[in-house]
Order: C-alpha cells, then sequence, then structure tokens
C-alpha cells in the first residue's frame, strides 16, 4: 500500500465537512500513481469514486493533465500560423444522436484547419459508438498507425488521430475501474480538454452541465491555454445541436479573466430545429456518404450547421452566412471528399509498407 496515495485519499475522502482540494501539485501526483499502478486497487478505486462525488477543481484538472502531459504522448509541432484545433468529445461515445465530428474534421483540414482527435474504441460507462469506429468505417483505421506514422499523416492532410490502446496504454487500466464502478470519474471530465499536440493549439471541448465550463476554463488557463471554445453540445460532445440554441463559451479576444459567451439559434440560418436520431452504425455511414457527396438531407443540414461555425471560429471565415456558404461549397464541390480519399490513401501507404 502506497502511504503517500493514502494520505491524497484521506484529503478527498473525507466527506463534506473536512474533504480538502487537492493542490495542482497534489493532483499530478495521485493521478501518476493511478496510471503507474503504484497505489492499490482498493486505493484507486476508492479515490475515484470520492473524487467524482466531491467533483474536481478547475487546478485538480490542472495537475490531471499535467500528469497526462508528463506520461502521454504528443504529435510534434507542424508550425504554420493556424492553432491546430483539438477536439475533444467523451470517450464513452454516442447513443442516441449521430455524430457528425469527423465531418467537421474533414472539411476544417479541405479548408486549411488542421484538427487533431483522440479516444479510444467502445468504453464504459455508455459503451456508445466512439469515433475511431466512424472512421473505420470510412475506410481510415487509426489503429494500427504508431505515433510516427500518426504525425506523417497530420501533416500531409492535417488530420491527427491519437487512439489511445495503443498510444497511452497506461490508461487502460482506468478504464477497468470505470467498468466497475459504472460511473464517469473526473479523468473523463479531463480528457475533454487533454491536448495531445506539442505545438499552438484551439481546444474544443463539448460539456453538459454548466459547473463544467468553469472548471474548464481555470485548468486552462492554469497551463496557459490561450484560445479555446466549450460547446454545450449533443452528448456532451463538441457537435451542435439544431433542437434548441447553441451554447458556446469561448476565450476572450483581449486579455481578460471573463468567457465570452455566445447564443446561436438554429432558426435564425434557416436550419429545421431538429436533430439526426443515431439508429445503425450502417445507417449513419449511409448518411455521411451522402453529406460528402453533395447531396441534401438531415445529417446534411447538421454538417453545415456545424461545418459553418467552426470555419468562423477558426477564424477561416469572417461570419456565420460566409461560413455557412463556404462549408456548402466545399461539400458540393467535392473538395472534402477529396480530403477523405487522400487521408485514406495516405494510410494505406504506411500500412502496406
Amino acid at each position: 500500500m502506497s502511504n503517500i496515495f493514502r494520505e491524497l485519499l484521506q484529503k478527498v475522502g473525507s466527506g463534506n465537512h473536512t474533504s480538502e482540494n487537492l493542490t495542482r501539485a497534489e493532483a499530478a501526483t495521485a493521478t501518476k500513481m493511478m496510471l503507474l499502478g503504484e497505489a492499490t486497487p482498493a486505493q484507486i478505486g476508492a479515490f475515484l469514486i470520492a473524487h467524482r462525488i466531491r467533483r474536481p477543481t478547475g487546478e485538480e484538472l490542472a495537475g490531471m493533465l499535467d500528469a497526462y502531459d508528463e506520461l502521454g504522448p504528443k504529435l510534434p509541432s507542424i508550425g504554420g500560423d493556424q492553432p491546430v484545433i483539438i477536439f475533444g468529445v467523451p470517450y464513452d461515445g454516442r447513443t442516441r444522436t449521430a455524430p457528425i465530428t469527423p465531418i467537421t474534421a474533414l472539411l476544417l483540414a479541405t479548408a486549411g484547419q488542421p484538427v487533431v482527435m483522440h479516444g479510444g474504441d467502445r468504453l464504459p460507462t455508455k459503451y456508445g459508438l466512439p469515433l475511431i469506429e466512424i472512421w473505420q468505417g470510412l475506410g481510415v483505421d487509426w489503429t494500427s498507425l504508431s505515433l510516427a506514422q500518426t504525425q506523417r499523416v497530420f501533416e500531409q492532410t492535417g488530420i491527427g488521430f491519437i487512439y489511445t490502446p495503443r498510444h497511452f496504454p497506461l490508461t487502460k487500466t482506468i478504464w477497468e475501474y470505470r467498468d466497475q464502478l459504472g460511473k464517469r470519474p473526473p479523468f473523463a471530465t479531463m480528457e475533454l480538454i487533454w491536448c495531445p499536440y506539442a505545438g499552438d493549439k484551439h481546444i474544443i471541448a463539448g460539456f453538459v452541465h454548466p459547473p463544467t465550463e468553469g472548471m474548464f476554463q481555470v485548468a486552462l488557463e492554469l497551463r496557459e491555454v490561450g484560445k479555446y471554445t466549450f460547446v454545450k453540445g449533443l452528448e456532451g460532445s463538441c457537435d451542435l445541436p439544431r433542437d434548441r440554441t447553441a451554447i458556446i463559451s469561448r476565450s476572450s479576444s483581449t486579455p481578460s479573466p471573463e468567457i465570452e459567451r455566445l447564443h446561436l439559434v438554429p432558426r435564425e440560418y434557416n436550419f429545421t430545429t431538429k436533430n439526426v436520431p443515431l439508429d445503425t452504425t450502417t445507417e449513419l455511414l449511409a448518411q455521411m456518404q451522402t453529406v460528402l457527396a453533395g447531396k441534401s438531407g438531415e445529417l446534411t443540414q447538421t454538417a453545415l450547421w456545424n461545418g459553418g461555425f467552426y470555419l468562423w471560429r477558426s477564424g477561416i471565415c469572417p461570419d456565420m452566412p460566409q461560413a455557412l456558404a463556404k462549408a456548402e461549397e466545399l461539400f458540393t464541390s467535392g473538395a472534402v471528399a477529396a480530403k477523405l480519399k487522400q487521408l485514406s490513401t495516405a494510410l494505406c501507404q504506411l500500412t502496406t509498407h
């Protein structure tokens, strides 16, 4: 048993009246000891559930991110004037609404905006559809690439994917605890703002509960991340909803402790107020092929709504109307489909040699 970890557990697990927040350094130590197996299984399980009940602070999230930075993978900087977008979505996937993030990534890369994503397979607690399976269905299998090969694809195409079972296997043990506990621990919150990229970045993270964005802001500012966007998205993802006003928080364009709040109303941009349900993966992939072919459809509307927003937010387009027009042009011209073909070819060349 680790006495050091026992002391950290006592701080977070002593109840409402006597528990204490961890410092940034203590949170980093606790995270490393769990990842490296230096704490006992009983200690790790107790810590994860106690920390969930008490809820993490922004400072603790910053410390957890410090540990991930020290032990985890990181794609080297590709340079350039445009910060790389890092999409942070829940690792346990989607079960109710059709995801659009891979299509958004293809659109942004087509327009010259690099994107990095990260995640794994079907994972607890939802065991929903993960990004990696959608990419595989589109003909892009990231699972066999080494980190160096992923970097080469990223440099060639503007899209990268950190597949955690291969690139960050230390996290595997924590997933076993999540399954047994049946609840998301604060690791699930931290992962949304984790950045496995060494260069200039723009962190984009989804959230569900309003207090989460405050924790995100504190953590990223402690880590001196200057550009970030938080989206109250579908199932906690970065996908903007169509059935309600999209609530978005973003870092201020000028030095300020306040985040800027943005409300986007779909009907004001002529979108129907309807989310596309997630039925089977096969059906979703067929809908995505319709989008890539530049044809109309409900998922195409979702792709335009999201693609337009992110083209605007990344600075490629000056306003939403022009961004929506740009997104439609890139889909209907076949440019986004060509980006997918380029990406698939790049992976095939690496895995067949």
